[in-house]
């Protein structure tokens, strides 16, 4: 098993940035692809992106790609997601994922989930 607890959400203006980050425990850290996706109301949860184990491979929606950067931290079993030049269609909730393979992006290829954090981007 692997605990998940993200934190870092807001609300933010446009134009803005935001880190989230997530917390992981459990099952070693290491172990694991890790992903973020997003869910807006009324909305199927989407994927955001995602980082291999060792973090030196990373995998982004378009919809998200240069302005989104996924990292993480093995030694403190955490991994972020830095956002900028955030727009309203950015906002939802966010979710921390542990999984197998960093080049899936389906909500079926990872395991266990966080559970999220609201992210507000106003105009």
């Amino acid at each position: 098993q692997v605990q998940l607890v993200e934190s870092g959400g807001g609300l933010v203006q446009v134009g803005g940035s935001l880190r989230l980050s997530c917390a992981a425990s459990g099952r070693t850290f290491t172990d694991y692809s890790m992903a973020w996706f997003r869910q807006a109301p009324g909305k199927e949860r989407e994927f955001v992106g995602a980082i291999s184990y060792s973090g030196v491979s990373t995998n982004y929606a378009d919809s998200v790609k240069g302005r989104v950067t996924i990292s993480r931290d093995n030694a403190k079993n955490t991994v972020s997601l830095q956002m900028s030049s955030l727009k309203p269609e950015d906002t939802a909730v966010y979710y921390c994922a542990a999984g197998w393979n960093w080049r899936l992006n389906r909500t079926q290829a990872y395991d266990y989930w966080g559970q999220g954090t609201q992210v507000t981007v106003s105009s």
